[in-house]
């Protein structure tokens, strides 16, 4: 089997409204707000008639990260194996740029075409889904379940930045729809990112863990103020997400020694080699991880065993994920050991969906398919309706 062609796609999808049950647009961050997101549905096809399918968030723009993933990373491909992930992924080089965040759409393709020729699902592929994790189970409740026969994954609740009071009637929905973790946006006010989870822990008397996401936002001192008026409060993290702008692993150790509130590189990860920068310096407590910059489900996987022998619990982001690249996160999320974290997710934001059978979220989790490949089949009316 050779690959052929490969195809980006653009479509851009709305976001449900704030006002509506779990909506969550505008969604806003310390970086600006957005009402709908684009995202670049990728296509990788073959001699022999089966297709698969990835998906990325677009770059500079939809026309420049199409160019880049059908006229650069294609002509790289065409004429190979698809089942040849990890000889792809190490052949796609390109001087001066890390070229993985554009491949990762392209490689979780051919795991879906690889899945589809064999007629397996790829969280089968991956080998672990039934493999024991030092780092622990899920949560407590899927200690007791058989790994054979849960395939669900939980997930974590995703909001923007938003005043103390509607925060706290968005808190009180999540936990109403069955979510136990709500991660949120911070980083323009320290002070209104403090009391925003203040009011939430108190609306939902302590029943949620909390996320807080400046995305760089924080200065260190300023990071030491939001985590030290949290535990007075009485209120702890279950992590802080990158309060702090990347490589600069000494100042995030340092603020870890001086705080209680634990410590999750994200933006840290995307670049080659920082994992084991942050292990040598003792800089974070959790590592969330994104499989897009990680160069695909390979890289992924890769990156889950650094920080396995490490001892150190990871999860995974989320990136206002469609249905393809959720269906990649469930099954490398499920296949991969010692993910123990919920990922995150905004899957519940969505107005709609280019997936004919799009994923259910009920109480929290969603069902990794069994079906061969990725499971999830694009409907190509819904993409055309949506298409940029």
């Amino acid at each position: 089997m050779e690959i052929t062609d490969v195809t980006a796609i653009t479509v851009d999808m709305p976001l449900r409204k704030l006002d509506a049950p779990l909506g969550i647009g505008p969604y806003v961050t310390n970086h600006g707000q957005v009402d709908s997101m684009e995202r670049v549905l990728v296509r990788v096809d073959t001699d022999e008639g089966i297709s698969g399918w990835g998906e990325m968030r677009t770059v500079l723009s939809a026309a420049a990260t199409e160019s880049v993933v059908e006229d650069g990373v294609g002509p790289l491909i065409e004429g190979q194996s698809p089942f040849e992930v990890e000889r792809l992924r190490r052949q796609v080089f390109i001087e001066y740029t890390n070229v993985d965040l554009f491949f990762a759409a392209v490689e979780t393709a051919c795991w879906d075409i690889v899945g589809t020729a064999l007629g397996k699902p790829v969280y089968e592929l991956l080998g672990g889904s039934t493999a024991p994790s030092p780092t622990g189970a899920m949560n407590a409740a899927a200690a007791d379940r058989e790994p054979q026969t849960d395939r669900t994954v939980e997930f974590a609740f995703c909001l923007g930045i938003l005043p103390p009071e509607e925060s706290r009637l968005k808190a009180r929905e999540a936990l109403d729809a069955g979510f136990t973790v709500l991660k949120t946006k911070a980083g323009r006010d320290w002070q209104q990112d403090v009391a925003r989870i203040e009011a939430m822990h108190e609306e939902v008397d302590g029943q949620l863990q909390f996320r807080l996401d400046p995305n760089q936002g924080w200065t260190p001192d300023q990071a030491v103020r939001v985590g030290a008026a949290l535990e007075a409060a009485g209120i702890h993290l279950q992590y802080m997400e990158q309060p702090i702008r990347i490589n600069n692993h000494g100042t995030l150790a340092t603020l870890r020694r001086r705080l209680r509130q634990p410590i999750a590189p994200n933006e840290d990860t995307y670049v080659p080699h920082n994992l084991q920068s942050l292990i040598d310096a003792n800089a974070m407590d959790v590592a969330v991880l994104d499989l897009t910059p990680a160069g695909g489900i390979t890289g992924l996987r890769q990156q889950a065993g650094i920080l396995e022998n490490a001892g150190i619990p990871y999860t995974h982001h989320c990136a206002f994920d469609l249905g393809v690249r959720t269906a990649a996160i469930l099954h490398a999320t499920h296949g991969i050991p010692g993910f123990s974290l919920p990922p995150d997710t905004t899957y519940y934001g969505w107005e709609t969906d280019v997936i004919e059978q799009p994923f259910d979220p009920t109480d929290a989790r969603m069902a990794v398919p069994d079906e061969p490949g990725l499971g999830v089949s694009v409907d190509r009316d819904a993409v055309e309706a949506h298409r940029v």
